[in-house]
């Protein structure tokens, strides 16, 4: 049992007030003793004292708050713990290369990217799911957390207006980051989505393939292609290419050589996005064990409700005693 004002508990003495007071009209008799004992009469004004000591209780307690602790249960389900990678640079604002699907003309590939990722989280009951974005650099958007409407808020804020640089590396070592002090649950994703990709260097690059096998985190990168842009899948790359690979192809053959779980796709337009999205959709649906979080009972109102009771009861008490006397 928790309060939320514990030092108001301090005033709960008073409510013994009506059972050590005595009434005042008690001793304006001279003499009672030829009186019978009344027992009957005197049990009920210890019983009136007793509703009147309830009523100021049970409003005491009421002010100071009372509720239940909140509870975590372990539960066994399906999902996983998601860290979204997100790329915030200039031409995150730019149109898909595949023009118009579904009817969205022109829909850019951040706010395509946030309608499906927001898609994805709604279809998705167990997961917990973090967001990182990157542009210059890194931002810590929101921790590894089960709050839907958190996410959803998250992802809803990426699809604003995009900087300059694509800084990979560092928004992956920051998404890494999401799952330290974190039991794992048995399944773990980092989901990168960017339209291009920056040199990341020999340092972090190692650090990037020993974290990810460290905290067992599966690797998945959405590519969404410029127009005009090259193919990572391209086989002209994979044997004898004389020349410097472009940046997303060395990203790619990078992400291949890792000892971690790792799958590419490309993006041309809304409706390969959403095909890639459902892919790792259905990919990431393991059995997982979560902690679900149960909310406190506020028992306030029940407070107030019991003492109106014990104050409707004295009430009702003192009406008949005012009818016997004028009667």
């Amino acid at each position: 049992m928790g309060f939320v004002h514990p030092l108001v508990l301090w005033l709960l003495p008073l409510a013994l007030l009506p059972i050590l007071l005595e009434r005042s009209n008690t001793r304006t008799y001279s003499w009672v003793d030829m009186l019978p004992a009344d027992p009957l009469s005197n049990l009920i004004g210890l019983l009136l004292k007793i509703l009147a000591a309830i009523s100021l209780f049970c409003i005491i307690l009421g002010l100071a708050g009372p509720h239940s602790l909140e509870q975590k249960v372990e539960r066994i389900g399906v999902g996983a713990q998601i860290g979204m990678v997100i790329d915030r640079s200039a031409s995150m604002d730019d149109p898909f290369s595949g023009g118009t699907a579904e009817g969205r003309v022109g829909e850019t590939k951040s706010i395509a990217a946030a309608r499906l990722m927001t898609d994805f989280v709604n279809a998705r009951k167990n997961d917990m799911t973090g967001v990182i974005t990157f542009s210059n650099s890194a931002m810590y958007v929101l921790p590894l957390t089960e709050s839907r409407e958190a996410v959803l808020a998250a992802i809803k804020a990426t699809a604003g207006n995009s900087l300059f640089q694509t800084n990979i590396g560092g928004g992956l070592s920051s998404a890494i980051g999401l799952y330290e002090g974190v039991p794992d649950s048995g399944s773990r994703a980092i989901i990168l989505i960017s339209d291009g990709a920056g040199r990341v260097g020999a340092e972090v690059q190692q650090k990037l393939r020993d974290w990810l096998q460290r905290y067992n985190i599966s690797l998945y990168w959405i590519v969404l292609r410029q127009p005009g842009g090259v193919t990572i899948f391209d086989p002209k790359y994979q044997d004898h290419y004389e020349e410097a690979l472009p940046t997303e192809v060395e990203l790619y053959y990078y992400f291949k050589g890792l000892r971690s779980p790792f799958n590419a796709y490309e993006a041309e337009d809304p409706k390969s996005l959403a095909a890639a999205m459902a892919d790792i959709n259905q990919k990431e649906k393991k059995p997982i064990k979560y902690i679900e979080k149960i909310p406190g009972r506020n028992f306030t109102q029940l407070c107030y409700l019991l003492a109106a009771l014990m104050i409707a009861l004295l009430l009702g008490v003192k009406y008949l005693e005012v009818r016997t006397w004028k009667s």
